[in-house]
């Protein structure tokens, strides 16, 4: 009996694609529609995430735009703190479509955003960057000034780019409601004050994120001709979200509509492609080992898992902690160290800082927590029992409570399991040849 699904190849199977997958291998999932190389001029905009496309790229010897760069005698903690070097110009994180679309109406003349000053304790912000002076301006004219020179550079990025990456990251969003002006974080979160009647909440949907990212597209063509698009969707889940739904439920409406609309634009349009960098890092075959203890922040094997797979579908040599940007100053992650701090300290997002807000309910999510082998809450064990090994955690948190890393100690006396958070070195899990096969056969249990 003949099928239409008779001769596909394994990879269109689960079982075959996934089940039978070893973990953390990232099997095949990115197929390149057309090739990308080191010569072509790269623009790169989005959420938090993007700084990590981007940064991979330039340290790999791609021709990641810059037209705003930093003073050669800045130190790389003061670069990034006041936004240069994280996208090709120092626009900071572009959340959303509308945003995006917004940017360049200003670039062009066609919009003006409203309200674009914001104050805060005497000194002054940009609104629609507020985060790249940490410290403000001392008056709206320079913000203003500040921003006529920006706007210039950005149109010089988008007047010289023959591939633009994007990464969606949110679908919700804080208007002026009068003007419909975007902003890319709430009034009063970093700078300005918040009044409600002024400002309000929307939660974009598939065909607005759709067509902002389409009327841009159409006009970054006219720019440029053979542009080409490669979009990606940010797998970080949202802080906070403001739309009344659990946090979990709001994350997965957001990252549906924001991967419907890739999928839309990828499918229809021969010079755009999908890379799938969000299903690489939320697969269900990596028990969740691509976030940090705090289960939202990518940690850094998981962006190098995601960018490995681009270079190799790229047929790119080279690894990009073997090719370091000339330019930067960054140094090494050391050998011992909180992995996540290192992660979260190489990211600037506003959107991080909403967590600021939340009203203090008396709970530590670093308390001890008791799990008995019955799983009901059991009493606590005292913490007396040494250190296990980071080989001998992850396969304790793999096969209790996944994704977090914890130390386990076994009571005969209460048959209680108790975890609680440790630290690991960067390096215990960083998993390459026959180490990450090992850990994959304990993964797979």
């Amino acid at each position: 009996m003949d099928s239409p699904y008779s001769n596909l190849p394994d990879r269109a199977f689960w079982r075959t694609a996934v089940g039978e997958r070893e973990p953390l291998d990232p099997g095949d999932l990115y197929v390149q529609k057309f090739p990308i190389n080191k010569s072509m001029r790269i623009v790169t905009a989005g959420s938090c995430f993007a700084q990590h496309v981007g940064r991979v790229l330039r340290e790999s010897g791609f021709a990641v735009v810059d037209t705003e760069p930093a003073p050669s005698a800045l130190p790389d903690e003061v670069v990034q703190k006041f936004g240069y070097r994280l996208f090709s110009a120092r626009y900071g994180n572009v959340y959303t479509t509308r945003q995006l679309l917004q940017l360049l109406d200003e670039v062009e003349g066609i919009a003006t955003p409203a309200e674009p000053v914001w104050e805060r304790n005497g000194r002054f912000f940009d609104a629609m960057r507020p985060g790249v002076e940490p410290s403000g301006l001392p008056s709206p004219e320079d913000v203003l000034e500040h921003r006529r020179l920006h706007l210039k550079a950005v149109d010089e990025a988008f007047s010289s780019v023959d591939l633009f990456v994007f990464t969606f990251g949110l679908t919700e969003a804080w208007v002026h409601t009068e003007s419909g002006t975007v902003y890319p974080t709430a009034p009063g979160t970093i700078a300005g004050n918040f009044d409600k009647n002024k400002y309000s909440f929307v939660n974009f949907g598939f065909a607005d994120v759709l067509r902002d990212f389409q009327t841009f597209r159409a006009r970054m063509l006219k720019r440029q001709p053979r542009l080409k698009f490669l979009v990606t969707v940010s797998p970080v889940p949202l802080t906070a979200t403001a739309s009344g739904h659990h946090v979990e439920v709001a994350t997965a409406y957001s990252k549906a509509v924001l991967r419907a609309v890739a999928g839309q634009i990828s499918a229809t349009s021969p010079n755009v492609d999908y890379f799938p960098s969000y299903e690489i890092i939320t697969s269900a075959n990596n028990r969740g080992v691509y976030f940090e203890t705090n289960k939202r922040s990518v940690s850094m094997l998981g962006v190098e898992t995601a960018m490995s797979l681009f270079m190799r579908a790229h047929q790119v040599s080279g690894t990009p902690e073997a090719t370091p940007d000339p330019g930067s100053k960054r140094t090494k992650r050391p050998a011992e160290g909180n992995q996540e701090d290192d992660a979260e300290a190489e990211l600037v997002c506003e959107e991080a800082l909403l967590e600021a807000f939340r009203k203090w309910q008396g709970f530590s999510s670093s308390a001890t927590r008791t799990v008995p082998r019955s799983g009901l809450p059991g009493t606590a064990w005292p913490n007396s029992s040494p250190r296990l090994r980071c080989d001998s955690l992850l396969l304790a948190a793999m096969r209790f409570v996944a994704s977090i890393w914890m130390t386990a100690a076994f009571s005969a006396a209460s048959q209680s399991l108790l975890f609680r958070r440790t630290t690991c070195s960067g390096s215990d899990f960083r998993m390459t040849g026959s180490r990450r096969t090992a850990i994959g056969q304990i993964m797979s249990f």
